[in-house]
């Protein structure tokens, strides 16, 4: 069978999610609004977690688990984070069904199974974390508190894409207690600073670390800082935050602690996450119009094989050279695969795995096996080139490594190439609406201006960034009235 494509540039939503389907990463399930995790997408996701697991270890953090579900009454406390979350939760009101009397085969809910409380299904889990620090927490020798949970949660999405925004995700959560506002502040920064390594490390996305306005800010924090990706449209995701969520939730849960002097006081918070929407980074920012494009870091299948035979005999001989070729791979820790089946030509497998974004594709025939060569191709540039097959192995490990550093380099040129400085309105709007990319503005702070902004355009600020490379004042992009510093604008996911 043929792959349908669409061009990028025809159609990018479309082309979007041609890569999810063609990729075989996930599809759309009976739930409204839900999708299923296909196998070659959740192993792209395994290998998230697995790094970032393994960085939030090395930053003191402990995995440990919270329940789904979150009592309405303590979903309430802290009244910010219920008001920003309330749209979008989903309530569980009874526990039992029964049969429907007026149609066959139905069920209703058993009115005699009504909960006396009724139950928010966790948009987050500030709430019911807190609740259990309550009982950890007495001293200042039970702080710091480092947790993190990977788990689920549902957020009620009236439009949703693959990736980018279902009702129900993947993520990681971490929440940690604290005996000074100090600490939790250096914690917040910490963690800023494991999502943005991990972007540009692991992902190859290079991304502007800042912090949220008062109206992007997370409901119920002090601060929220954030990294802002861009993508191959010239729009920005924001791909992970890390909250200062100062007393707030002690303060809504009575959270207090003896300090070291003797006194009782509130505990200071943080919580910060990524989700499954690191998956649609990873599709906009690296994937062509052959399909999608993975980063050597994140692969799975780092390197797969494929056999070039026309009879039988001459499919043993190559498929044995390839099971030695593979072995020698492995033992230099690199992923591979043999694609053997002899279903399928070589011309769809090479259609196939690409499509699936697999780094480098080997292909061994007869006449190379008489050379002793094999053909590489790599998919990031899609060239082929001869290696002996006496130096494949260091080939391809300093191949995987080029492939990740042209990876990063391709996006970061990107970004500055769209990336613009903007004085006046004029140049503003020609910058968001026909160039397509971050406008670097002077904002007046008010969240009248920012709101305005985003009402007439659909931009929004992005981020305040940390490290303000530019350090004029000026005058706002809008207003005219005085500025301090820039700041990201940007249509956003």
């Amino acid at each position: 069978m043929a792959f349908e494509k669409v061009k990028r540039e025809d159609n990018y939503s479309e082309w979007y999610n041609n890569i999810v389907e063609n990729a075989d990463l996930a599809e759309h399930s009976a739930v409204k609004g839900c999708m299923v995790i296909k196998p070659h997408g959740y192993a792209i996701w395994e290998k998230m977690q697995q790094q970032l697991d393994k960085m939030f270890k090395e930053t003191g953090h402990s995995n440990a688990y919270f329940p789904l579900f979150v009592p309405k009454s303590l979903f309430e406390k802290e009244e910010k984070n219920a008001e920003g979350f309330a749209k979008e939760c989903a309530i569980v009101t009874h526990y039992r069904l029964i049969p429907d009397p007026n149609r066959k085969g139905g069920l209703i809910p058993d009115p005699d199974s009504k909960l006396t409380e009724e139950l928010v299904v966790r948009p987050t889990s500030e709430a019911i974390i807190w609740n259990t620090f309550k009982n950890w927490i007495q001293s200042y020798r039970d702080l710091p508190i480092l947790i993190n949970q990977w788990a689920n949660v549902v957020r009620w999405e009236m439009r949703t894409r693959l990736f980018l925004r279902t009702a129900e995700f993947l993520w990681q959560e971490g929440h940690t207690a604290h005996a000074t506002k100090e600490e939790a502040i250096i914690e917040t920064e910490q963690m800023l600073d494991v999502y943005a390594e991990f972007s540009e490390e692991f992902m190859a996305i290079p991304v502007i670390k800042g912090k949220k306005t008062a109206n992007e800010r997370f409901a119920g924090a002090d601060e929220t800082y954030c990294i802002e990706g861009m993508m191959q449209d010239g729009k920005a995701l924001q791909m992970g935050t890390s909250h200062f969520l100062g007393q707030n939730f002690a303060k809504a849960f009575d959270v207090k602690f003896q300090n070291k002097e003797g006194k009782l006081d509130f505990v200071w918070a943080t919580s910060w996450g990524v989700s499954t929407r690191l998956m649609g980074a990873l599709i906009m920012v690296h994937s062509d119009d052959e399909g999608l494009v993975i980063p050597p870091k994140l692969a799975h299948i780092q390197v797969v094989c494929i056999p070039i035979y026309k009879s039988m005999e001459e499919f043993e001989l190559v498929n044995s050279k390839l099971k030695e070729v593979s072995i020698e791979l492995k033992k230099k820790g690199i992923f591979v695969k043999i694609d053997d089946r002899d279903s399928y030509k070589p011309g769809y497998k090479f259609a196939e795995w690409e499509q699936k974004g697999i780094p480098v594709r080997l292909a061994l025939g007869p006449r190379d096996l008489a050379n002793n060569s094999i053909e590489v191709a790599r998919r990031d540039l899609k060239t082929k080139e001869i290696v002996d097959l006496s130096k494949l192995s260091d080939h391809i490990l300093n191949l995987l490594v080029d492939i990740q550093d042209n990876l990063y380099q391709k996006a970061l040129k990107y970004r500055n190439d769209k990336y613009f400085l903007v004085s006046n309105w004029e140049e503003f709007l020609d910058v968001i609406n026909i160039k397509k990319g971050f406008a670097i503005a002077h904002w007046d702070g008010t969240s009248e201006t920012e709101e305005t902004i985003k009402n007439m355009t659909k931009a929004t600020i992005r981020c305040i960034p940390l490290k303000d490379e530019y350090g004029e004042t000026g005058n706002c992009v809008f207003s005219g009235k005085p500025s301090t510093q820039r700041v990201v604008f940007a249509k956003s996911y």
